[in-house]
């Protein structure tokens, strides 16, 4: 490392010594005029100076091309400084040779780099040390010795008319020759202090014991740390090597600098600044974007406000449109049959007269003019009844579909074009659900019964869906690992167009029986057979037409409840369906579960209030409900409500049966009132054992048979349920054992009994016992079969999600279509989470302040210890921000998932939001960070460089929000970064190193302020660079790979999502 420390410098004044060869090979003849010598020097010398260098370019690339970029190396940008050292046109002969330069700079590597003398050599020695060998001296060739400068292995003899080193140029401790000064540099003549004997402004004293040794010009350029005598001191600038001039207001001037900088604002920069005070231009900043922030959230909010009252006032007049529509209607029938009532006895009254006259007038012919002559009687009556059907007809087909007229002629006028508008939809929606009412009212008063057989049924407007009919025969359900039994030999039959009810006591497997049922039964061993309209096939191939409402309410609180079921009516239903269609079936089901009042109000979260608990309940349902589904099992849906919510809700799920929808339903201790609104009923015991299956109404009469009345004022189920779990005895004569109840229905049935249930009842009751979880010791699975339980569920779950067969036929919209419809989901709830989003835009900020006041850049490291702490600081604070993209959401994208949406769409779209923050978060951190640090790069160029680091710890955030519990996420994205941190510095140059992304952050941070560091700098930034390993042409290479890294982790992220799902 050492060594290549000092590689830069020895090469690098190679480049300079060889600058100076040009001269060499034209001596310049003696002027009486300095102008002439100033306008050769311009012309002739610092040209070729220049020129001359791009013979040594390859091997600058070669050895110094990790911080060097520019091999033409230009000393100064003004030649008048040589006018002194060409005054006796000698300076040919004094500038180095190759091989002086090549030994010096060996002689300094030897040393470690931080020595001010060379090793002994021809002309500086023991026996021979003359005044050129002092520092700040050098000395001009021996008479008669011709020099040249390429030469790179004698070294010419210096040893006469030595004296101070020209201005402009240094000349090192132990060798007689100069070398030019880089451009930055300032390198005029010393002048002796005699206070302290030293020759300022350089560090070195002349030689004791000879008084006409007097103080030279400069004697070393190093690196900033070793010594900064050379450079232009901050608050001045250095147009040429031995200038320096004042740093006028308004301007300021960095250490080194050759020209002066303008500030932002002119009062900013008194006099001789050395950095520019540009903190309020970052205060300006920020406000700026809070206020177009706060303009976007405004107008965004106002936009979706103005959206809603547009929505409702549509709504309103649609519903006051149908009304009156039904109303009109209704007049029309009840004139219609007042007409009707008064032609039927005109014609009666007629008829009797027409009759009368033919008995006196047999024989003579009718006789034409008479309009009512019976036979032409069914005529006008068949026109009239044509005239009024057609009248009816229009009306009717004006209130199914009133824009149809518009529809089709618009589609002539313009193809393409879409003509529905939002008054139209609505005008259909809600003429669709005043039909139905007034149908419903009508069959009430007549023939309605809970059975589901009404005279509505077999309306046109009932439409029906695809019948489901799940038969299942000795099902069994067993853990892999341990073998424990959740279900046993349950038979029985589930029919569309029933609401089933399933009941027992606490751990009698009702909610596994439905999972096992919707194929979710996952992790266990599946014996007997399931059959899905009388054949074998795999209930999950129906997934996009089943529903399955959990016991948990998972509904997005940061949604309206009409956005929650509008989303999954988009998602879920058929792409073919028309936008009208999908309204009506949204505005069917908030309609139907009463929630037309809360309909605009958000569902709420634990940190803001919303809507009821048992508002949300229904809302949890109607998720499913707006699907249009064939089979819909809901586990506890009246759990939490009350009477008259659980009413209305089954009102909904009848309303949904008579479509032949195949409901079943896990209930606990339901009213009496909706117990009888089921069909039919599934009563287990404990160990997931088959107690009844059949229609309510026989349920009585069964246990009856078996000596169990229920007591009068008893609820039937609270007393069944009672009964299997041992809180009431049997209230019979008969000897009749509880445990022995599943096997009474096995034999009622028929059905084959397993053989440990014929046991005695004491083996029959520790079989009992086993099966519901309490088994002996030596069943006991250990650690080895809870973990082949929790891999097969694991497994089965990736089977179910990843399951390609489709027996559905039902063509939900596309990844494209999902993914706008879930960027337009995200972008409201982000909108309104605006409140979470300033707060973190304020801390990163505060951080931004903070550091950039504490970690001022530094010279010697360009910056990187301000660097790092931003590295660990946006790492932190951005990676706690994509937590929560995923994190709060997992339960809300199994559901999803797990109904067929698609997982990419969802992933894509949460991404694409989180790229607003990509983009806006550094902005904000800059806006402090660099206007309180003031770093020598550009504002952009640390902008890309921070954008690619958020990018970078995004999908970081998004792996670590997807695979671990929330605290854990959390702990992890506050210890990553450091940890990477502290490996990449103290591992420098090994894998590991280069695996972790803070490397590649800081070192694209260092880079960018280098690149600003140049002339008399190229020792300090090759050295700084060599140190620690980077390279001045990484940047582009450091940014691609904090990318890839991104990219790379949001494929991890994704690929957990998918196959991962903790309960």
């Amino acid at each position: 490392m050492e060594a290549r420390a000092g590689a830069p410098a020895l090469l690098l004044l190679l480049i300079l010594s060889a600058s100076s060869a040009a001269s060499a090979a034209n001596p310049i003849p003696r002027r009486s005029l300095a102008g002439d010598v100033v306008s050769f020097a311009s012309s002739t010398v610092n040209p070729r100076l220049k020129s001359l260098t791009d013979a040594f370019a390859p091997q600058v690339r070669r050895e110094l091309g990790y911080c060097i970029k520019d091999t033409t190396f230009n000393f100064s940008s003004n030649p008048a400084f040589l006018v002194d050292c060409m005054k006796d046109g000698d300076l040919p002969q004094r500038v180095c040779t190759a091989a002086e330069l090549k030994f010096y700079f060996e002689s300094i590597l030897d040393s470690v780099g931080r020595k001010n003398y060379v090793r002994p050599n021809r002309n500086c020695n023991l026996t021979s040390w003359i005044d050129g060998c002092e520092p700040g001296w050098g000395c001009t060739a021996d008479a008669g010795q011709e020099v040249d400068l390429q030469d790179a292995t004698n070294f010419p003899p210096r040893t006469v008319d030595c004296r101070g080193c020209c201005p402009g140029f240094f000349c090192p401790h132990g060798l007689t020759c100069m070398i030019p000064c880089p451009l930055g540099a300032y390198c005029p003549q010393s002048t002796l202090n005699k206070t302290t004997g030293i020759c300022d402004p350089y560090n070195y004293q002349p030689p004791p014991g000879k008084p006409n040794h007097t103080c030279g010009g400069a004697d070393r350029w190093s690196d900033v740390l070793s010594t900064d005598d050379v450079f232009c001191p901050p608050g001045y600038y250095c147009p040429s090597t031995i200038t320096k001039l004042d740093c006028s207001s308004g301007f300021y001037c960095r250490k080194g600098s050759t020209t002066q900088t303008k500030c932002l604002s002119k009062g900013s920069c008194k006099p001789n600044s050395a950095t520019q005070d540009i903190t309020i231009f970052g205060a300006l900043l920020v406000g700026a974007l809070s206020l177009v922030l706060l303009v976007i959230y405004n107008f965004s909010g106002q936009l979706l406000t103005n959206r809603e009252k547009r929505q409702a006032k549509s709504r309103e007049a649609a519903a006051r449109h149908a009304r009156e529509t039904v109303q009109a209607r209704e007049r029309w029938k009840s004139a219609k049959d007042v007409a009707k009532k008064h032609a039927i006895g005109l014609q009666s009254s007629l008829s009797r007269t027409f009759s009368r006259k033919k008995t006196l007038r047999t024989h003579e012919p009718p006789k034409g003019g008479s309009g009512l002559h019976p036979p032409e009687e069914p005529d006008a009556k068949e026109s009239g009844g044509k005239k009024n059907d057609n009248l009816t007809d229009t009306m009717h087909s004006l209130e199914e579909n009133p824009e149809k007229d518009n529809v089709e002629a618009g589609e002539k006028r313009r193809k393409g074009r879409h003509a529905h508008t939002q008054s139209q939809i609505f005008k259909y929606a809600y003429g669709q659900l005043e039909k139905e009412k007034a149908m419903e009212q009508q069959s009430s008063s007549s023939n309605l019964t809970l059975s589901g057989v009404i005279s509505m049924a077999t309306d046109e407007d009932i439409k029906t869906r695809p019948r489901i009919e799940i038969a299942f025969k000795d099902l069994t359900l067993t853990l892999k690992g341990s073998k424990k039994k959740l279900l046993r030999s349950v038979t029985g039959k589930l029919m569309p167009g029933r609401v089933a009810a399933v009941m027992g006591p606490s751990g009698a497997g009702k909610t596994t029986f439905l999972s096992a049922i919707a194929g979710k039964a996952t992790g266990c061993e599946t014996t007997g057979m399931i059959l899905i309209n009388g054949k074998i096939e795999p209930l999950r191939a129906y997934k996009k037409i089943i529903g399955f409402v959990p016991q948990d309410d998972i509904v997005h609180g940061n949604l309206t409840v009409q956005e929650n079921l509008w989303f999954n009516a988009r998602c879920r239903l058929s792409a073919d369906m028309s936008q009208a269609d999908k309204v009506l079936v949204v505005e069917r089901v908030i309609e139907a579960l009463g929630l037309q009042a809360v309909r605009d109000s958000l569902v709420g979260t634990v940190e803001q209030r919303g809507i009821s608990g048992g508002q949300r309940k229904r809302v949890n349902v109607g998720l499913e409900m707006v699907m249009e589904p064939s089979v819909l099992i809901l586990d506890e849906p009246t759990s939490g409500l009350d009477s008259a919510s659980s009413l209305l809700l089954l009102r909904a799920l009848r309303r949904e049966a008579l479509e032949g929808v195949n409901i079943s339903m896990v209930v606990h201790q339901p009213s009496y009132t909706l117990y009888k609104m089921f069909d039919d009923l599934i009563l287990l015991a404990k160990g997931g054992l088959t107690v009844y299956h059949g229609p309510v109404k026989k349920v009585e009469e069964y246990f009856q048979g078996l000596g169990i009345v229920v007591p009068d004022r008893v609820n039937p189920p609270d007393y069944y349920i009672d009964i299997l779990e041992g809180i009431v005895k049997p209230n019979t004569n008969e000897a009749v054992n509880v445990k022995d109840l599943p096997l009474r229905w096995m034999l009622h049935n028929g059905y084959e009994v397993p053989q440990d249930m014929l046991q005695s009842s004491s083996d029959a009751e520790s079989s009992f016992r086993g099966s519901e979880g309490s088994h002996s010791p030596e069943a006991d699975p250990g650690v080895w079969g809870n973990v082949r339980d929790i891999v097969g569920q694991k497994k089965d779950e990736f089977d179910y999600n990843k399951s390609s067969e489709d027996l559905s036929n039902r063509h939900t919209p596309g990844i494209l279509r999902q993914y706008k419809y879930y960027l337009g989901r995200c972008g409201k709830q982000r909108l309104r989470e605006a409140r979470i989003q300033g707060v973190d835009y304020m801390i990163l900020g505060l951080a931004g302040i903070c550091l950039g006041t504490l970690a001022k850049v530094s010279d010697e490291t360009f910056g990187a210890l301000g660097y790092t702490y931003t590295v660990i600081a946006v790492s932190l604070l951005c990676k706690i921000g994509a937590l929560r993209s995923f994190s709060l959401e997992k339960i809300h994208y199994w559901r999803e998932r797990a109904s067929g949406m698609s997982s990419l769409a969802y992933f894509l779209s949460k991404d694409t939001i989180d790229h607003i923050n990509t983009i806006i978060k550094p902005i904000v951190y800059l806006s402090m960070f660099y206007f309180f640090n003031n770093p020598r790069s550009s504002i952009w160029e640390n902008y890309i460089v921070l954008v690619a680091l958020v990018y970078c710890v995004t999908g970081i955030g998004y792996t670590f929000a997807i695979f671990f519990q929330p605290g854990s996420a959390q702990l992890w994205s506050a210890l990553l970064p450091v940890v990477l941190t502290l490996v990449s510095s103290e591992q420098k140059g090994t894998i590991f190193a280069s695996l972790c992304y803070t490397k590649w952050a800081l070192e694209a941070f260092v880079i960018a302020n280098a690149q600003r560091y140049s002339g008399v700098w190229l020792i300090t930034r090759c050295g700084s660079l060599s140190k620690t390993g980077y390279d001045i042409d990484d940047k582009l290479l450091c940014i691609i790979i904090l990318v890839a890294n991104g990219i790379v982790f949001r494929c991890i992220a994704f690929f957990c999502m998918v196959i991962f799902q903790k309960h």
